[in-house]
Protein backbone atom coordinates (compact mmCIF):
# COMPACT_ATOMS: atom_id res chain seq x y z
CA UNK A 1 0.00 0.00 0.00
CA UNK A 2 1.36 2.95 -1.22
CA UNK A 3 1.55 6.00 1.50
CA UNK A 4 0.55 9.73 0.08
CA UNK A 5 3.30 12.30 1.17
CA UNK A 6 1.88 14.49 3.76
CA UNK A 7 2.83 18.70 3.79
CA UNK A 8 2.83 19.85 7.07
CA UNK A 9 2.73 24.18 7.02
CA UNK A 10 3.77 25.80 10.15
CA UNK A 11 0.84 28.83 11.00
CA UNK A 12 3.23 31.57 9.74
CA UNK A 13 4.05 29.31 6.23
CA UNK A 14 0.03 28.31 5.45
CA UNK A 15 -0.48 32.28 6.07
CA UNK A 16 1.97 33.65 3.76
CA UNK A 17 0.64 30.65 1.14
CA UNK A 18 -2.83 32.23 1.09
CA UNK A 19 -1.66 35.76 1.16
CA UNK A 20 -0.11 34.55 -2.11
CA UNK A 21 -2.65 33.28 -3.63
CA UNK A 22 -5.21 35.97 -2.75
CA UNK A 23 -3.10 38.65 -3.57
CA UNK A 24 -2.19 37.51 -6.97
CA UNK A 25 -5.28 36.09 -7.99
CA UNK A 26 -7.69 39.60 -6.59
CA UNK A 27 -5.23 42.67 -7.48
CA UNK A 28 -8.30 44.83 -8.15
CA UNK A 29 -12.04 44.06 -7.23
CA UNK A 30 -15.14 46.25 -6.75
CA UNK A 31 -16.97 45.55 -3.55
CA UNK A 32 -19.89 47.23 -2.58
CA UNK A 33 -21.25 47.40 1.11
CA UNK A 34 -22.41 49.64 4.03
CA UNK A 35 -19.72 51.32 5.86
CA UNK A 36 -19.07 50.73 9.77
CA UNK A 37 -16.75 50.68 12.78
CA UNK A 38 -15.14 53.54 10.69
CA UNK A 39 -11.69 54.66 12.89
CA UNK A 40 -9.50 57.10 11.65
CA UNK A 41 -5.68 57.27 13.76
CA UNK A 42 -3.89 60.02 13.91
CA UNK A 43 -1.85 58.30 11.28
CA UNK A 44 -4.74 59.14 8.67
CA UNK A 45 -5.18 55.91 7.59
CA UNK A 46 -9.11 55.16 7.34
CA UNK A 47 -10.41 51.76 8.87
CA UNK A 48 -14.01 50.58 8.60
CA UNK A 49 -15.73 47.46 7.61
CA UNK A 50 -18.32 46.59 4.84
CA UNK A 51 -20.94 44.85 5.12
CA UNK A 52 -24.26 43.21 3.71
CA UNK A 53 -27.32 41.23 5.21
CA UNK A 54 -25.11 37.99 6.42
CA UNK A 55 -20.86 39.43 6.00
CA UNK A 56 -18.59 41.78 6.44
CA UNK A 57 -14.87 41.88 5.43
CA UNK A 58 -12.23 44.87 7.05
CA UNK A 59 -11.11 47.60 4.55
CA UNK A 60 -8.61 50.54 5.02
CA UNK A 61 -8.27 53.21 2.87
CA UNK A 62 -4.62 54.96 3.37
CA UNK A 63 -4.34 58.33 3.98
CA UNK A 64 -2.36 59.26 0.57
CA UNK A 65 -5.66 57.92 -0.91
CA UNK A 66 -7.87 58.86 1.83
CA UNK A 67 -7.30 63.24 0.92
CA UNK A 68 -8.54 62.50 -2.26
CA UNK A 69 -12.22 61.56 -1.55
CA UNK A 70 -14.62 64.43 -2.28
CA UNK A 71 -17.05 63.38 0.62
CA UNK A 72 -16.88 62.58 4.11
CA UNK A 73 -17.25 58.61 5.27
CA UNK A 74 -19.69 58.17 8.15
CA UNK A 75 -21.31 55.02 9.17
CA UNK A 76 -24.16 54.00 8.11
CA UNK A 77 -22.84 54.93 4.09
CA UNK A 78 -23.57 52.31 1.30
CA UNK A 79 -20.28 52.89 -0.96
CA UNK A 80 -18.50 50.93 -3.83
CA UNK A 81 -15.06 50.55 -3.39
CA UNK A 82 -12.21 49.33 -5.56
CA UNK A 83 -9.22 48.14 -4.37
CA UNK A 84 -6.85 44.68 -3.57
CA UNK A 85 -7.48 41.94 -1.38
CA UNK A 86 -4.68 41.77 0.81
CA UNK A 87 -3.90 39.72 4.12
CA UNK A 88 -2.33 40.66 7.90
CA UNK A 89 -0.26 37.71 8.34
CA UNK A 90 -0.11 38.44 12.64
CA UNK A 91 -3.76 38.16 12.64
CA UNK A 92 -4.22 35.95 9.74
CA UNK A 93 -7.19 38.25 8.65
CA UNK A 94 -7.65 39.43 5.12
CA UNK A 95 -9.02 42.91 4.45
CA UNK A 96 -9.80 44.85 1.37
CA UNK A 97 -6.89 47.76 0.48
CA UNK A 98 -9.18 50.54 -0.75
CA UNK A 99 -7.69 52.78 -3.84
CA UNK A 100 -11.05 54.34 -5.06
CA UNK A 101 -14.82 54.79 -3.50
CA UNK A 102 -18.02 56.37 -4.61
CA UNK A 103 -21.52 56.60 -2.69
CA UNK A 104 -23.82 54.12 -3.94
CA UNK A 105 -26.99 55.59 -5.51
CA UNK A 106 -25.04 58.97 -5.59
CA UNK A 107 -22.38 61.08 -6.93
CA UNK A 108 -19.63 62.06 -4.49
CA UNK A 109 -19.69 65.61 -5.32
CA UNK A 110 -22.99 65.61 -4.19
CA UNK A 111 -22.86 63.73 -1.48
CA UNK A 112 -20.21 65.81 -0.34
CA UNK A 113 -22.45 69.21 -1.50
CA UNK A 114 -25.06 67.61 1.33
CA UNK A 115 -22.74 67.13 4.10
CA UNK A 116 -21.08 70.03 3.73
CA UNK A 117 -23.98 71.82 3.42
CA UNK A 118 -25.72 70.02 6.48
CA UNK A 119 -22.47 71.13 8.63
CA UNK A 120 -22.34 74.78 8.00
CA UNK A 121 -26.25 75.00 8.42
CA UNK A 122 -25.85 73.52 12.11
CA UNK A 123 -23.23 75.97 12.92
CA UNK A 124 -25.57 79.18 11.88
CA UNK A 125 -23.78 79.95 8.64
CA UNK A 126 -27.15 80.09 6.52
CA UNK A 127 -29.16 82.00 9.15
CA UNK A 128 -31.09 84.89 8.20
CA UNK A 129 -30.60 86.79 11.07
CA UNK A 130 -26.69 87.20 10.06
CA UNK A 131 -27.31 88.75 6.67
CA UNK A 132 -25.88 92.17 6.04
CA UNK A 133 -28.16 94.58 3.53
CA UNK A 134 -26.51 95.69 0.68
CA UNK A 135 -25.39 99.50 0.26
CA UNK A 136 -28.25 101.89 -1.20
CA UNK A 137 -25.29 103.77 -3.34
CA UNK A 138 -21.76 101.88 -3.52
CA UNK A 139 -18.73 103.88 -3.97
CA UNK A 140 -16.75 100.82 -4.83
CA UNK A 141 -17.63 97.28 -5.68
CA UNK A 142 -14.95 94.45 -5.52
CA UNK A 143 -15.48 91.33 -7.74
CA UNK A 144 -13.68 88.12 -7.47
CA UNK A 145 -14.05 85.62 -10.91
CA UNK A 146 -11.46 85.28 -13.81
CA UNK A 147 -10.56 88.27 -15.31
CA UNK A 148 -10.32 86.54 -19.37
CA UNK A 149 -14.07 85.23 -19.13
CA UNK A 150 -16.82 86.51 -20.67
CA UNK A 151 -18.67 86.86 -17.24
CA UNK A 152 -16.75 89.85 -15.94
CA UNK A 153 -17.25 91.90 -19.46
CA UNK A 154 -20.64 91.55 -18.98
CA UNK A 155 -20.67 92.83 -15.57
CA UNK A 156 -18.55 95.69 -16.59
CA UNK A 157 -21.17 96.67 -19.49
CA UNK A 158 -23.83 96.66 -17.23
CA UNK A 159 -21.87 98.61 -14.72
CA UNK A 160 -20.64 100.61 -17.29
CA UNK A 161 -24.39 101.49 -18.19
CA UNK A 162 -25.79 101.69 -15.07
CA UNK A 163 -23.21 104.42 -13.59
CA UNK A 164 -20.50 104.88 -15.80
CA UNK A 165 -18.43 106.37 -13.15
CA UNK A 166 -18.74 103.62 -10.52
CA UNK A 167 -15.28 102.48 -9.15
CA UNK A 168 -14.48 98.30 -9.51
CA UNK A 169 -12.12 96.40 -7.80
CA UNK A 170 -11.27 92.83 -9.96
CA UNK A 171 -9.26 90.66 -7.79
CA UNK A 172 -8.31 87.82 -10.55
CA UNK A 173 -9.08 84.34 -9.67
CA UNK A 174 -9.42 80.65 -10.98
CA UNK A 175 -12.87 79.67 -10.69
CA UNK A 176 -11.85 76.15 -11.71
CA UNK A 177 -9.50 73.44 -11.21
CA UNK A 178 -6.87 72.40 -8.29
CA UNK A 179 -6.29 75.64 -6.52
CA UNK A 180 -9.54 77.42 -7.20
CA UNK A 181 -11.08 77.41 -4.30
CA UNK A 182 -7.95 79.08 -2.38
CA UNK A 183 -7.64 82.00 -4.79
CA UNK A 184 -11.59 83.21 -4.19
CA UNK A 185 -10.97 82.75 -0.81
CA UNK A 186 -7.89 84.88 -0.93
CA UNK A 187 -9.84 87.32 -3.25
CA UNK A 188 -12.53 87.73 -0.85
CA UNK A 189 -10.73 88.14 2.27
CA UNK A 190 -8.15 90.87 0.23
CA UNK A 191 -11.60 92.79 -1.11
CA UNK A 192 -12.70 92.97 2.67
CA UNK A 193 -9.48 93.82 4.58
CA UNK A 194 -7.24 95.35 2.34
CA UNK A 195 -9.67 97.71 0.15
CA UNK A 196 -12.34 100.68 -0.10
CA UNK A 197 -14.70 98.44 -1.36
CA UNK A 198 -18.34 98.51 -0.49
CA UNK A 199 -19.60 95.27 -1.23
CA UNK A 200 -18.07 92.30 -2.57
CA UNK A 201 -19.40 89.90 -5.68
CA UNK A 202 -17.83 86.47 -6.11
CA UNK A 203 -18.88 85.72 -9.60
CA UNK A 204 -18.84 82.97 -12.47
CA UNK A 205 -20.61 81.47 -15.17
CA UNK A 206 -22.71 78.04 -15.34
CA UNK A 207 -21.78 75.28 -15.94
CA UNK A 208 -21.69 71.34 -14.02
CA UNK A 209 -21.33 70.76 -10.37
CA UNK A 210 -17.41 69.22 -11.10
CA UNK A 211 -16.84 72.98 -12.65
CA UNK A 212 -18.92 74.65 -10.07
CA UNK A 213 -16.90 73.06 -7.40
CA UNK A 214 -14.72 75.31 -6.25
CA UNK A 215 -17.52 77.42 -4.74
CA UNK A 216 -19.27 74.31 -2.79
CA UNK A 217 -15.52 74.22 -0.79
CA UNK A 218 -15.68 74.98 3.02
CA UNK A 219 -12.39 77.27 2.76
CA UNK A 220 -14.91 79.58 0.71
CA UNK A 221 -18.03 79.72 2.46
CA UNK A 222 -15.79 80.56 5.62
CA UNK A 223 -14.43 82.91 4.18
CA UNK A 224 -17.39 84.80 3.10
CA UNK A 225 -18.65 83.84 6.21
CA UNK A 226 -15.56 85.99 7.94
CA UNK A 227 -16.29 88.94 5.46
CA UNK A 228 -17.37 92.36 7.11
CA UNK A 229 -18.55 93.89 4.21
CA UNK A 230 -22.27 92.75 1.92
CA UNK A 231 -21.17 90.51 -0.34
CA UNK A 232 -23.06 88.54 -3.25
CA UNK A 233 -22.84 85.16 -4.68
CA UNK A 234 -23.30 85.26 -8.58
CA UNK A 235 -22.52 81.62 -9.68
CA UNK A 236 -24.31 80.04 -12.22
CA UNK A 237 -27.18 80.14 -14.01
CA UNK A 238 -30.56 80.71 -11.82
CA UNK A 239 -30.89 76.79 -11.39
CA UNK A 240 -27.58 76.46 -10.08
CA UNK A 241 -27.06 76.29 -5.98
CA UNK A 242 -23.34 76.33 -4.56
CA UNK A 243 -22.49 76.34 -0.82
CA UNK A 244 -21.92 79.95 -1.77
CA UNK A 245 -25.01 81.19 -2.64
CA UNK A 246 -26.67 79.85 1.19
CA UNK A 247 -23.60 81.74 3.20
CA UNK A 248 -23.35 85.24 0.94
CA UNK A 249 -25.72 88.02 2.11
CA UNK A 250 -27.59 88.02 -1.43
CA UNK A 251 -27.82 85.20 -3.57
CA UNK A 252 -28.31 86.36 -7.62
CA UNK A 253 -29.51 84.16 -10.07
CA UNK A 254 -26.68 84.75 -12.85
CA UNK A 255 -23.31 87.21 -12.88
CA UNK A 256 -25.48 89.63 -14.75
CA UNK A 257 -28.10 90.06 -12.59
CA UNK A 258 -25.65 90.79 -9.73
CA UNK A 259 -24.13 93.51 -11.46
CA UNK A 260 -28.18 95.18 -11.95
CA UNK A 261 -28.30 94.17 -8.26
CA UNK A 262 -25.30 96.05 -6.68
CA UNK A 263 -26.02 99.44 -8.24
CA UNK A 264 -28.83 101.01 -9.08
CA UNK A 265 -29.35 102.79 -12.57
CA UNK A 266 -27.68 106.55 -12.51
CA UNK A 267 -30.14 107.60 -14.75
CA UNK A 268 -33.75 106.51 -12.32
CA UNK A 269 -31.48 108.12 -9.51
CA UNK A 270 -30.85 111.05 -11.48
CA UNK A 271 -34.53 111.18 -11.98
CA UNK A 272 -35.37 110.69 -8.59
CA UNK A 273 -33.08 113.80 -7.67
CA UNK A 274 -34.90 115.90 -9.93
CA UNK A 275 -38.46 114.98 -8.80
CA UNK A 276 -37.20 115.42 -5.09
CA UNK A 277 -35.63 118.79 -6.03
CA UNK A 278 -38.97 120.05 -7.41
CA UNK A 279 -40.60 119.24 -4.52
CA UNK A 280 -38.81 120.62 -2.06
CA UNK A 281 -38.67 124.16 -4.41
CA UNK A 282 -42.52 124.11 -3.82
CA UNK A 283 -42.53 123.69 -0.42
CA UNK A 284 -39.92 126.62 0.20
CA UNK A 285 -42.08 128.57 -2.18
CA UNK A 286 -45.11 128.19 -0.12
CA UNK A 287 -43.71 128.57 3.26
CA UNK A 288 -42.07 131.72 1.97
CA UNK A 289 -45.63 133.17 0.76
CA UNK A 290 -46.82 131.70 4.17
CA UNK A 291 -44.78 133.96 6.04
CA UNK A 292 -45.18 136.86 3.92
CA UNK A 293 -48.86 136.66 4.47
CA UNK A 294 -48.41 136.28 8.29
CA UNK A 295 -45.83 139.49 8.33
CA UNK A 296 -48.63 141.52 6.27
CA UNK A 297 -51.00 140.20 8.93
CA UNK A 298 -48.98 141.33 11.96
CA UNK A 299 -47.34 144.31 10.52
CA UNK A 300 -51.12 145.75 11.27
CA UNK A 301 -51.00 145.29 14.94
CA UNK A 302 -47.32 146.45 14.94
CA UNK A 303 -46.81 150.31 16.96
CA UNK A 304 -43.67 152.51 17.65
CA UNK A 305 -41.10 150.50 20.38
CA UNK A 306 -40.48 153.65 22.06
CA UNK A 307 -44.40 154.32 22.80
CA UNK A 308 -43.73 150.66 23.75
CA UNK A 309 -40.87 151.65 26.28
CA UNK A 310 -42.77 154.31 28.00
CA UNK A 311 -45.83 152.22 28.91
CA UNK A 312 -43.56 149.41 30.84
CA UNK A 313 -41.50 152.15 32.45
CA UNK A 314 -44.65 153.72 33.75
CA UNK A 315 -45.65 149.71 34.50
CA UNK A 316 -42.33 149.71 36.24
CA UNK A 317 -42.05 152.22 38.58
CA UNK A 318 -46.40 151.47 39.61
CA UNK A 319 -45.03 147.46 40.30
CA UNK A 320 -42.37 148.48 42.49
CA UNK A 321 -44.37 150.87 44.51
CA UNK A 322 -46.39 147.71 44.85
CA UNK A 323 -43.67 145.90 45.96
CA UNK A 324 -42.56 147.86 48.85
CA UNK A 325 -46.35 148.27 50.21
CA UNK A 326 -46.99 144.20 49.87
CA UNK A 327 -43.19 144.27 51.52
CA UNK A 328 -44.09 146.20 54.48
CA UNK A 329 -47.01 144.29 55.20
CA UNK A 330 -45.38 141.02 54.97
CA UNK A 331 -42.29 142.35 57.58
CA UNK A 332 -45.10 143.82 59.92
CA UNK A 333 -47.15 140.13 60.10
CA UNK A 334 -44.15 138.35 60.67
CA UNK A 335 -42.68 140.82 63.47
CA UNK A 336 -46.16 139.82 65.14
CA UNK A 337 -46.25 136.23 64.63
CA UNK A 338 -43.12 135.77 66.14
CA UNK A 339 -43.57 137.58 69.29
CA UNK A 340 -46.41 135.23 69.65
CA UNK A 341 -44.08 132.47 69.08
CA UNK A 342 -41.79 133.59 71.90
CA UNK A 343 -44.47 134.36 74.75
CA UNK A 344 -45.36 130.74 73.63
CA UNK A 345 -41.99 129.12 74.07
CA UNK A 346 -41.25 131.24 77.33
CA UNK A 347 -44.16 128.85 79.04
CA UNK A 348 -42.29 125.59 78.13
CA UNK A 349 -39.09 125.46 79.88
CA UNK A 350 -37.08 122.51 79.24
CA UNK A 351 -35.52 122.29 82.60
CA UNK A 352 -38.90 121.33 84.56
CA UNK A 353 -39.55 118.64 82.36
CA UNK A 354 -36.20 117.25 81.79
CA UNK A 355 -36.30 116.85 85.88
CA UNK A 356 -39.67 115.12 85.94
CA UNK A 357 -38.26 112.80 83.12
CA UNK A 358 -35.35 112.41 85.82
CA UNK A 359 -37.17 111.74 89.10
CA UNK A 360 -39.17 109.02 87.03
CA UNK A 361 -36.70 107.64 85.50
CA UNK A 362 -34.92 106.98 89.12
CA UNK A 363 -38.36 105.01 90.59
CA UNK A 364 -38.30 102.93 87.67
CA UNK A 365 -34.92 101.69 88.03
CA UNK A 366 -35.53 101.16 91.67
CA UNK A 367 -38.83 99.14 90.56
CA UNK A 368 -36.48 97.29 87.91
CA UNK A 369 -34.07 96.36 90.82
CA UNK A 370 -36.66 94.91 93.01
CA UNK A 371 -38.11 92.63 90.57
CA UNK A 372 -34.42 91.43 89.46
CA UNK A 373 -33.73 90.77 92.86
CA UNK A 374 -36.87 88.87 93.73
CA UNK A 375 -36.86 86.70 90.74
CA UNK A 376 -33.20 85.35 90.97
CA UNK A 377 -33.61 84.69 94.53
CA UNK A 378 -36.74 82.47 93.50
CA UNK A 379 -34.83 80.79 90.55
CA UNK A 380 -31.80 79.96 93.70
CA UNK A 381 -34.81 78.42 95.43
CA UNK A 382 -36.06 76.69 93.05
CA UNK A 383 -32.77 75.53 91.83
CA UNK A 384 -31.78 73.97 95.29
CA UNK A 385 -35.22 71.98 95.34
CA UNK A 386 -34.36 70.33 92.55
CA UNK A 387 -30.51 69.88 93.31
CA UNK A 388 -32.03 68.24 96.49
CA UNK A 389 -34.18 65.95 94.47
CA UNK A 390 -31.33 64.96 92.37
CA UNK A 391 -29.44 64.02 95.25
CA UNK A 392 -32.29 62.13 97.13
CA UNK A 393 -32.44 60.08 93.52
CA UNK A 394 -28.92 59.32 93.47
CA UNK A 395 -28.40 55.35 93.02
CA UNK A 396 -24.72 55.93 94.89
CA UNK A 397 -26.42 57.18 98.05
CA UNK A 398 -28.18 53.98 98.10
CA UNK A 399 -24.87 51.44 98.22
CA UNK A 400 -23.68 53.99 100.68
CA UNK A 401 -26.14 52.16 103.24
CA UNK A 402 -24.69 49.05 102.58
CA UNK A 403 -26.54 47.84 99.13
CA UNK A 404 -24.35 46.61 96.25
CA UNK A 405 -25.09 46.17 92.44
CA UNK A 406 -24.40 43.04 90.45
CA UNK A 407 -24.18 42.51 86.69
CA UNK A 408 -23.18 40.01 84.90
CA UNK A 409 -19.95 39.49 83.14
CA UNK A 410 -19.15 40.31 80.70
CA UNK A 411 -22.21 41.69 79.49
CA UNK A 412 -22.56 43.84 82.35
CA UNK A 413 -25.86 43.37 82.73
CA UNK A 414 -27.62 44.44 85.68
CA UNK A 415 -28.85 41.14 88.23
CA UNK A 416 -31.93 41.17 89.05
CA UNK A 417 -33.12 37.49 89.43
CA UNK A 418 -30.67 34.47 90.85
CA UNK A 419 -31.49 31.67 89.25
CA UNK A 420 -30.59 33.14 85.61
CA UNK A 421 -27.30 32.43 87.41
CA UNK A 422 -25.46 28.94 87.00
CA UNK A 423 -22.02 28.03 88.69
CA UNK A 424 -19.08 29.15 87.59
CA UNK A 425 -20.48 32.27 85.94
CA UNK A 426 -18.63 35.52 86.45
CA UNK A 427 -20.39 38.26 88.41
CA UNK A 428 -19.26 41.96 88.81
CA UNK A 429 -20.45 43.66 92.23
CA UNK A 430 -20.07 47.41 92.76
CA UNK A 431 -19.91 48.46 96.44
CA UNK A 432 -19.81 52.24 98.16
CA UNK A 433 -16.18 52.09 97.49
CA UNK A 434 -14.61 49.79 94.88
CA UNK A 435 -15.99 46.30 93.01
CA UNK A 436 -15.93 42.72 93.51
CA UNK A 437 -15.25 39.90 90.37
CA UNK A 438 -16.67 37.11 91.93
CA UNK A 439 -17.50 33.37 90.94
CA UNK A 440 -20.55 31.84 91.83
CA UNK A 441 -20.35 28.40 94.07
CA UNK A 442 -23.91 28.18 94.57
CA UNK A 443 -27.22 30.15 93.70
CA UNK A 444 -30.72 30.18 95.69
CA UNK A 445 -33.82 31.25 93.84
CA UNK A 446 -36.03 32.21 96.68
CA UNK A 447 -36.50 35.25 98.16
Amino acid sequence: MDFIPRTIYTISALTAEIKDILETSLTEIWVEGEVSNLRIPPSGHVYFTLKDESSQIQAVIFRSQARFLAFELEDGLNVICRGRISVYEQRGQYQIIADFMEPRGMGALQLAFDQLKRRLEAEGLFDPSRKKTLPYLPKRIGIVTSPTGVVIRDMLNILRRRYENLSVLVYPARVQGVGAAEEIASGVAFLDQETDADVIVVARGGGSLEDLWAFNEEIVARAIARAEKPSVSAVGHEVDFTICDFVADVRAPTPSAAAELVVRNKADLLLQVEGFQGRLITGINTILKGRRDLWAKVSVHLRDPRRRLVDFRLRGDDLALRLLGGSSRILDAKRTQLRSVERSLSHCVPASKLERFRHSLGQWTEKLERALNENLTFKRRCLERSMDHLEALNPLNVLRRGYSIARWTPSMEILRDARRVKKGDMVDVRLHRGRLVCKVEKTRGDS
